[in-house]
């Protein structure tokens, strides 16, 4: 008997996970089914880019899979029974029940509206393809000199309210902070970024809650209103709700709690990754919710589960940072280097350089899920039978 892998959602984690596994586990051993709601790859870190009107090249799964051993099923996760290891699922096909053995829930996340009124309905969410998509048909509606605010300082408001600007220089771009412009950089990046955004003439509200969202207007914690033909909303990421209506143990924002080799804390047998999983880098820090962090914890599980299922050594890998990659525009960029625990250092990179090197980040990404079984070794061991299709070894801890 097979053994039955099944991995849940195909971002950059899951797809990353899936291939991996395949190059791991011969295919007469295990079965490995990967299970999307869309049929093409999203680069969810270009979704301000598709936002304003750029082109992404389509990356169908069924392309990228072929030949890999890797079962593709088109259909949206309905409901987890993890006490009994089955998936519900809904495809074009109906309801179905899908059994595991081992499970890898990588469903990662969606914007975070931070229960602030107006959000749902009259703000812009760049998380996913769907509501990037919804803003590009908004943005280019607009007249010259209309307002677009943009709300949330991080990585993701940075390069939303940059884009924008760039792109469409006859709009009213400004960015609503709740902490200073780029405070978590170096003196360095900081005097990049502001460089930048006065060149693109961004209006910057520093130190400003949004505390409402009209259809016309946002509104601060100070009662102050500043006027938004569009606001998008950039304050976060909030995980899949579907984790907390299983027996899984979840965090109270609903991230699944695992070890350090990315297995369930509750159910050993199945395994979170990326935004899904609640994952402590150096420190005990949980890291923060990006790709970043996302794609060592892919390989982090699909290794352990290789190992497990093969006898082979667990990995030990340390799962740290290196750098933040900003895009500012598409040329201009700030590479801010950082501690093992995401704490900025005095180096960073900006400019045109900086700019290519994020781009070339961005290319590596998606090759590397677009190619999933390249370097595929030669010899891969077999999955020892004993652990092979059943929970009792797994919990046994095989």
């Amino acid at each position: 008997m097979q053994h039955r892998i099944i991995v849940l959602g195909a971002g950059y984690t899951g797809a990353f996970a899936a291939g991996r596994l395949a190059r791991r586990l011969r295919r007469e051993d295990v079965s490995l089914t990967l299970v999307n709601a869309e049929p093409d790859f999203v680069e969810r870190v270009r979704m301000h880019q598709l936002a304003v009107g750029q082109d992404l090249r389509p990356r169908p799964y069924r392309e990228m899979f072929a030949g890999t051993g890797v079962t593709l099923k088109l259909a949206t996760v309905t409901g987890i029974d993890a006490d009994h290891r089955t998936v519900s699922v809904l495809g074009a096909d109906g309801a179905e029940e899908l059994t595991y053995d081992n499970l890898v829930y990588a469903l990662g996340s969606g914007w975070n509206t931070q229960g602030v009124p107006g959000t749902d309905e009259h703000a812009h969410d760049i998380a996913g393809r769907p509501g990037a998509l919804r803003l590009r048909g908004r943005l280019a509606e607009l007249d010259a000199g209309a307002p677009v605010v943009v709300v949330g300082g991080g990585l993701t408001g940075l390069e939303a309210a940059t884009e924008i600007a760039e792109t469409r220089p006859d709009l009213d771009v400004a960015l609503a902070a709740r902490g200073g412009l780029g405070e978590w950089l170096s003196p360095a990046g900081r005097r990049h970024l502001r460089k930048v955004v006065d060149r693109l003439g961004i209006t910057v509200h520093e130190d400003t809650a949004v505390t409402e969202v009209a259809a016309d207007h946002v509104t601060t914690a100070d009662g102050a209103t500043v006027p938004a033909a569009v606001t998008v909303w950039t304050t976060g990421f909030a995980v899949h709700p579907l984790a907390r209506a299983t027996t899984l143990e979840v965090t109270g924002t609903g991230q699944i709690v695992v070890d350090g080799t990315m297995r369930s804390v509750s159910h050993p047998e199945v395994y979170a990754i990326g935004d899904a999983a609640l994952v402590r880098g150096p420190g005990g820090t949980p890291l923060r919710m990006s790709c970043a962090s996302g794609t060592p914890t892919a390989w982090q599980a699909a290794d352990s589960i290789a190992a497990r299922l093969t006898g082979g050594k667990l990995p030990n890998a340390p799962l740290r940072y290196f750098n933040q990659c900003v895009s500012l525009g598409r040329r201009d960029g700030l590479i801010q280097y950082v501690t093992a625990d995401d704490r900025a250092v005095r180096a960073a990179l900006t400019g045109r350089l900086a700019a290519l090197y994020k781009e070339t980040i961005c290319k590596a990404a998606a090759w590397g899920v677009a190619n999933p079984t390249f370097g595929m070794p030669v010899r891969r061991r077999p999955v020892l039978r004993q652990a092979a299709g059943t929970a009792s070894a797994l919990r046994a801890g095989a």
